[in-house]
């Protein structure tokens, strides 16, 4: 019989890894977070223009799970809710930052920079 674990549906240490960091919209999170540090939600909301509310509130809600993100509410009217990184979401940053390097080189070695030129937000 196979132990059960926090894996247990996953079928390597790859699969555990994308399960939770991929999708559309967790990797643009998590960097952005890494950037500002920290973030309300209609800021994350700004920055990830093409995700609906439900689909933002719901990835905002795996990640949380997933332990790689905080939330905090404030009880305030209106809502006030702040997200940023946990340490484990830290961890993350610096292969995301070698995936932003790679992605670089293949967007200019396949010639598609005209097609990729959107840049992620910096603040003014």
């Amino acid at each position: 019989m196979k132990k059960k674990n926090c894996a247990s549906d996953t079928t390597c240490y790859v699969d555990y890894a994308f399960k939770r960091i991929g999708g559309k919209y967790k990797g643009r999170i998590l960097w952005y977070l890494g950037y500002y540090k920290l973030m309300r939600y209609n800021e994350i909301e700004k920055v990830i223009t093409d995700a609906t509310a439900k689909m933002l509130t719901q990835t905002l809600r795996e990640l949380e799970e997933d332990r790689l993100i905080t939330r905090k509410v404030y009880p305030v009217v209106p809502p006030k809710v702040e997200y940023q990184l946990t340490d484990t979401g830290k961890e993350l940053l610096p292969f995301i930052d070698h995936l932003i390097v790679w992605a670089q080189q293949q967007v200019e070695k396949e010639q598609l920079s005209a097609l990729c030129n959107k840049q992620p937000l910096q603040p003014s």
